[in-house]
């Protein structure tokens, strides 16, 4: 997978700064105060740092934006970024920061300054999530891209903080890896196959096979997976940090190309169907996190993995499927297969693990897209609680969410006349009712809550923290609802 870059602490040292190689960065804050490190560069520099922070240049830039100079008079390094930011900042910006120094490193080695700075981990948080690049499959010879270095003044303070966002950035990349990856590569088996590696890790790691799916009455799930040579799977990931509490479920939409089956999307922008696993992508860069910073909770992640292909076997318009839980569903459509696949698994992890709370993702409508733009997830539970605790992680990461409604009055949309429902209700609320058919495969007792994230998985232009493509969404929210709702009280334990 793609590695995020190495990140080190050291002490500061005055005296390197000048034979710093590579580019080199400090922080002074917005009116003009400069810590020991600006002090020492501003000397060296001749006092050029002084004039930057006393022109007009920097009273309109925004904290958390960068001034470069090229090539500066006094310092070794190829180039200097001065970055306007209070002491104490607010977390966008301390991560705006990052990902400024990010574009400003590019390849090159990276010193940055860093004093006794504070939210230090946000800042390398950003700094590693926007130095993301997806280059697998390109054969140019590129440049080995270099490690940045933080001089603080008690680095060994730092260092549980900076471990904690190694592992969430490693989790975000992974997420990002699965979705940028082409369908002939990122296989149902090759995805399996990625997920079973995590062994390594401290997860318990299940792959259940077609015939397994078959024996548990998986109906909906493999109807989607019946037209494609590849053989659909459900993946259940285990973390049990939290001793014996009940867990939370994370499930995941894996279809790893969506060509919409019998009913064929157009061939424009059928490319991007390689991401219609983002719901699957996001729950395992969540249990790698999770076991990377091994997290003191029970997460159980589920992803049902399967290709929807016109083949002469494939599922038609019209057929009937039984899932799991014994309902009949009639497909109407059968590119509307994400909640067929869903309505499976989601049955299986309530029936298998009892859990304290289920949260579903996928790509599922673009009916969200054209509600919500690319800014925001689509937000759909039956408890208000529950729902509020995951929108207050999204909000405390910036990633965003927003809440939408169900309702019995949308239950005719999906009412049919052969079976117990039907698979979509059309096109009005289409979001919603999407959502409506995958509450009846939640039991009454269970919190759920289900996020479309069809607008946020994958973008067509850079986002504050990734270039364009696969985003990475969920994983720091998801993670922070983890770490704020369900890490087991160090102090109980004693």
């Amino acid at each position: 997978m793609t590695k995020p870059i190495s990140l080190t602490l050291t002490t500061t040292d005055l005296d390197a700064l000048a034979g710093a190689e590579g580019k080199l960065a400090i922080v002074v804050t917005p009116d003009g105060k400069m810590d020991q490190p600006a002090r020492r560069v501003n000397r060296l520099t001749k006092g050029a740092v002084a004039r930057l922070t006393e022109s007009k240049k920097w009273e309109k830039m925004k904290p958390g934006e960068g001034f470069v100079i090229g090539f500066p008079v006094g310092l070794a390094a190829e180039a200097l970024s001065v970055v306007k930011l209070d002491r104490r900042p607010k977390l966008d910006e301390a991560r705006k920061a990052g990902a400024e120094l990010a574009r400003f490193k590019g390849d090159a080695a990276l010193t940055l300054a860093a004093s006794n700075q504070g939210r230090l981990d946000e800042l390398a948080l950003g700094l590693i999530l926007r130095g993301y690049a997806f280059t697998t499959h390109q054969t140019e010879e590129r440049d080995a891209i270099q490690d940045a270095r933080f001089m603080v003044n008690k680095p060994e303070e730092q260092e549980e903080a900076l471990a904690s966002i190694r592992a969430r950035a490693e989790g975000v990349f992974f997420t990002r890896d699965l979705i940028s990856e082409p369908a002939n590569v990122l296989t149902t088996q090759e995805f399996a196959d990625r997920l079973e590696a995590m062994r390594d890790l401290g997860l318990k790691v299940e792959v259940l096979e077609e015939d397994k799916l078959t024996d548990l009455g998986m109906g909906a799930l493999l109807g989607v997976g019946q037209g494609s040579e590849s053989p659909s799977k459900v993946v259940v990931m285990e973390w049990t940090g939290g001793g014996d509490e009940a867990p939370l479920a994370l499930v995941g939409k894996g279809v790893v190309f969506d060509t919409g089956g019998i009913s064929l999307k157009p061939a424009a922008g059928m490319e991007d169907m390689t991401m219609d696993m983002g719901g699957a992508g996001v729950v395992s860069g969540v249990m790698r996190t999770l076991a990377l910073r091994k997290a003191k909770a029970n997460v159980v992640g589920l992803v049902g993995l399967v290709e929807n292909m016109p083949d002469g076997r494939a599922q038609r318009p019209g057929d009937v499927v039984r899932s799991m839980k014994g309902d009949t569903i009639e497909v109407i459509n059968t590119d509307a297969e994400g909640r067929l696949v869903l309505a499976d698994v989601l049955w299986y992890a309530q029936e298998r693990f009892r859990p304290a709370g289920v949260i579903d993702l996928a790509t599922l409508t673009g009916a969200i897209i054209i509600g919500l733009g690319h800014e925001n997830a689509g937000v759909f539970s039956n408890d208000n609680g529950f729902a509020n605790s995951f929108l207050r992680a999204a909000r405390a990461e910036e990633e965003g969410a927003w809440r939408l409604p169900l309702g019995k009055a949308y239950d005719k949309l999906i009412k049919s006349d052969i079976a117990d429902m039907k698979n979509t209700g059309g096109r009005p609320a289409g979001s919603i009712t999407a959502a409506q058919f995958l509450q009846r495969f939640i039991r009454e007792d269970c919190p759920w809550i289900h996020l479309d994230i069809a607008g946020v998985a994958h973008v067509k232009s850079d986002t504050a923290l990734a270039p364009k493509g696969a985003t990475g969404w969920g994983v720091l929210a998801l993670d922070r609802l983890v770490r704020d709702g369900y890490e087991a009280d160090p102090a109980a334990d004693g």
